[in-house]
């Protein structure tokens, strides 16, 4: 299990590539987590917030892109410093210049969740994922 959701504020609209955020994330999780994140787990999906206050409220070009991940218990400490470390360099190589054309936060929080789940997807990518 590895669920990923970016919350993101709409005065970003057209500053980045949404899909290509949410594809860099997705191939993060399945490509270089070597295989702690099955594939039929990795969902990715993003929130876009047409209601917020950011800071003082005064700079109406203030925005923030924030990534909450959920994840099953029981990955090591090293490999949560490590692979996280490395998505969120991944992430802010990708939005480039975005932090230098305007005033933006960017965040991501990792949860240890424990869960009731379904899932399907598996039988169909076959044993490996």
């Amino acid at each position: 299990m590895a669920h990923v959701i970016v919350e993101w504020t709409a005065n970003l609209e057209g500053e980045f590539d949404l899909p290509g955020l949410l594809q860099l994330i997705a191939a993060e999780m399945r490509d270089r987590s070597e295989g702690i994140f099955p594939i039929g787990g990795v969902r990715v999906r993003a929130i876009r917030h047409t209601d917020y206050v950011i800071a003082d409220g005064k700079e109406p070009r203030d925005g923030f892109i924030n990534i909450d991940v959920k994840m099953g218990v029981g990955r090591s400490e090293a490999f949560r410093k490590a692979f996280f470390d490395q998505l969120f360099g991944a992430v802010c190589i990708f939005l480039g210049d975005l932090f230098d054309r305007r005033p933006t936060a960017l965040s991501l929080y990792v949860e240890e969740a424990e869960g009731w789940k379904r899932n399907t997807i598996h039988q169909r990518l076959g044993k490996s994922g």
